[in-house]
């Protein structure tokens, strides 16, 4: 039985560069639905979509809410994480992000994207 590809998406982008933000939660979204396993990864200022409530606040023109692309990645049983460092820096905890979300580390995104067969998208 062949394994599933895996697309590992970092998104270092939020509020700051919402173009680039929009586009890796949209190519992650779009990649879940072809059925492609997602990776999402919350690192910089998009770690603050990690909280409920935080990605229904942001908004761009003629670009899919953040909330609906986030679920349709967790529908998919693909995975959405928020970096540790990224996470205390901005005083975030566990008991803090929003159902479906994890916090790990620079090991755990290693491991992801080290397999044969994984492709990884920074933006």
């Amino acid at each position: 039985m062949a394994t599933r590809s895996t697309l590992v998406i970092k998104v270092t982008a939020g509020a700051d560069a919402p173009e680039r933000c929009s586009q890796a939660f949209t190519v992650a979204s779009v990649a879940a639905a072809s059925g492609t396993r997602v990776s999402l990864w919350l690192t910089g200022e998009s770690a603050w979509f990690a909280l409920p409530g935080r990605a229904a606040e942001f908004e761009l023109p003629h670009a899919a809410p953040l909330p609906d692309l986030m679920e349709a990645v967790l529908a998919s049983g693909g995975g959405i994480t928020l970096c540790t460092q990224c996470a205390a820096r901005r005083g975030i905890e566990e008991k803090d992000v929003a159902e479906g979300v994890r916090i790990a580390g620079a090991q755990v995104f290693v491991s992801e994207i080290m397999p044969e067969g994984v492709q990884a998208l920074v933006y």
